[in-house]
């Protein structure tokens, strides 16, 4: 597959964008876990840490979002979303491995945390990640060492 996979900032702009897409990739998700999906919650997730959200471009026609926090010892993706019509192409592989590259070469931990009901779990185990805790809902997965498996 051809892949142009490229990033801009998000801005005021993308709300109505993100709104529609984050409603698509986790209210199914949120449902399940009993969590909330009003207008106002999903806005509120959305505006959290908005400075690090990323547009993710395929080809210059936005697919997703990338929110990602790059600490000095530690690389934080806060969250990954890609529109359904695209998942399941190997984009979120693409971008994680990416990510996890970067922060293998700067000896840098990568964390994220999944929902209990997203089956995205299984690409992150596939990746390397390991589940370091828990809560009621989300499991928080830890991504340490190299890219190469030993």
């Amino acid at each position: 597959m051809n892949t142009n996979i490229t990033y801009r900032k998000a801005s005021e702009n993308d709300i109505d964008y993100l709104l529609d897409l984050r409603m698509k990739t986790m209210n199914p998700h949120y449902i399940d876990s009993n969590l909330p999906t009003d207008k106002e919650t999903t806005l509120q997730r959305i505006l959290y840490q908005f400075d690090k959200a990323h547009i993710i471009l395929l080809n210059d026609e936005a697919v997703g979002l990338l929110k990602i926090n790059k600490a000095d010892d530690k690389t934080e993706v806060l969250q990954l979303q890609i529109d359904p019509s695209q998942q399941g192409k190997g984009l979120g592989k693409t971008i994680l491995t990416a990510i996890l590259q970067e922060a293998s070469a700067a000896g840098k931990t990568v964390a994220l945390s999944v929902l209990k009901t997203n089956k995205a779990q299984h690409l992150y185990t596939s990746l390397g990640f390991k589940t370091v805790d828990e809560d009621e809902h989300s499991f928080f997965m830890e991504f340490k060492g190299t890219m190469a498996s030993h």
